[in-house]
């Protein structure tokens, strides 16, 4: 059988429970309005609050049990400690100074009142060492005195995050800013450092993020907006590099990777890979000086950057030392032994360098490696007429030594095939040609320079080798 309630039911049982809940309550509202006039019962209050760490909220309670009672001296002692937690000092001193009136033989408010002056003389010397660039002095102070007493203290944390970031260590600042982040999720100066931080170590996405996030809540704070438009303007230039480099544009690129690395000096873990792109582009430009000096750069940084020790390779390799190119491409070739550029770069090298230790037959003659038959052989009968032997008599020797060693160039030079082996680096020696010098210069063999109607363009003017001209019938010099 249903159960029904009359409409007289229904209002009886609300109004009863009301009675039964103001019965109950009415004591406890008194108990709590009673508490608001009485400065003890608020600094008990206060005291639970300090140690639930509600620190700002605890100040509200304290101030208002002083207002009651201005000579409530627990309420002095207990504000003056949650000032001296946040490090701040000059509230802090005078209240211990005002407990002390109240209470002056308090031995551990004496001590506690010590212990304010040593964190904020503390506070006062890692300032002055962050002024002189003395960093590891600044966590020295604040680790060791300043955080001791006052462990709340925003502003030496703060202070503590620069000097992190001035020793380039990174990842202390990340992990530090993070609790004060906890706590204070919108510290802007926190969002800062952190930013940086991971702007430091190349994490571009992460450091824009916290500059985005200060800047929503601050849109004209001035660190945040330089470091938001500066790494910005960075990532554009480097993209505007990157773009020139694809398009073949390498002296726009060369200006724009310049430009990008003037931006920051100290943004080494990014500034390595700035400094390869410039080597790179310089070696393709054939500027080997300069990319010598943006490979060094990128070394100086990281010195196992494979690729900017390959490229500074090629780049001295240009500048034509040779034996560096070497030294260079085979230490890179021993860390990667399996890559083919790497190993075609140093036989290029080491074939320069075999090559740069034979004799230059076209400097001797004073040609270019371009010069036709034609100017090699009036080259050849300048000087064969220059450095004659008894055209020397008061330093023959001299003579003689310079004239084996413009036959010597002459005789490869003036052979087209000898002359297309020489020019590909072939060794010539395996042909039976020393270089000149003392001796016989084709190594050991006779050798016969023989001129019909003499030299090369007519006869010999003023007298043959052995006095005497060229009548016609040719001449021959035997070694």
């Amino acid at each position: 059988m249903a159960v029904r309630f009359s409409p007289l039911a229904s209002l009886v049982v609300p109004l009863f429970f009301y009675h039964w809940c103001s019965s109950f309550l009415t004591p406890l509202v008194f108990a709590i309005e009673s508490q608001k006039n009485d400065p003890s019962a608020l600094s008990k209050r206060a005291s639970e609050m300090i140690n639930l760490k509600q620190y700002d909220e605890a100040l509200g309670v304290l101030g208002a049990a002083l207002e009651i009672d201005p000579n409530h001296s627990e309420a002095y002692r207990q504000r003056a400690y949650i000032y001296r937690h946040k490090c701040r000092f000059d509230e802090s001193e005078r209240d211990y100074k005002k407990f002390l009136e109240l209470k002056p033989k308090s031995a551990s408010a004496e001590k506690e009142l010590s212990q304010l002056g040593q964190a904020k003389s503390a506070m006062e010397s890692a300032h002055s060492y962050f002024d002189s660039a003395d960093f590891a002095k600044v966590l020295e102070y604040i680790d060791k005195i300043v955080l001791v007493f006052s462990p709340g203290c925003t502003k030496a944390k703060l202070l503590k995050l620069r000097a992190l970031l001035a020793l380039k260590d990174y990842s202390s600042v990340i992990s530090e800013s993070g609790y004060i982040l906890k706590q204070e999720e919108d510290n802007l100066e926190a969002l800062l450092l952190r930013g940086r931080a991971y702007y430091y170590l190349s994490d571009h996405d992460v450091a824009m993020r916290h500059y985005q996030k200060g800047l929503r809540l601050d849109p004209e704070h001035g660190e945040l907006k330089k470091a938001y438009f500066g790494l910005k303007n960075l990532l554009k230039k480097t993209k505007s590099a990157e773009d020139n480099l694809a398009k073949g544009k390498l002296r726009l690129a060369v200006e724009d990777y310049k430009s990008a690395l003037a931006m920051d000096p100290n943004h080494s873990s990014y500034n390595v890979n700035l400094y390869l792109g410039l080597c790179k582009v310089l070696v393709k430009l054939g500027r080997g000086k300069e990319a010598i000096t943006s490979c060094n750069d990128a070394l100086e940084i990281d010195g196992e950057l494979l690729e900017a020790l390959s490229q500074r390779g090629e780049a001295k390799l240009l500048v034509e030392d040779w034996e560096g190119a070497v030294q260079d491409l085979k230490e890179a070739a021993q860390k990667s032994p399996q890559d083919m550029a790497i190993r075609e770069a140093l036989m290029r090298a080491e074939k320069a360098l075999k090559m740069s230790k034979r004799k230059d037959w076209y400097k001797i003659l004073g040609v270019s490696n371009t010069a036709s038959i034609a100017e090699i052989k009036r080259a050849y009968k300048k000087l064969a007429l220059q450095w004659h032997p008894d055209k020397n008599q008061d330093k023959r020797e001299e003579a003689e030594a310079q004239f084996r060693e413009i036959a010597a160039a002459y005789e490869v030079l003036g052979d087209d095939d000898k002359r297309a082996r020489y020019d590909r680096g072939e060794d010539l020696d395996e042909m039976g040609m020393g270089g000149g010098g003392g001796g016989n210069p084709f190594g050991g063999q006779q050798f016969t320079f023989h001129f019909d109607g003499g030299f090369p363009g007519g006869g010999f003017p003023g007298g043959g080798f052995h006095g005497g001209g060229f009548p016609g019938g040719g001449f021959e010099f035997n070694f």
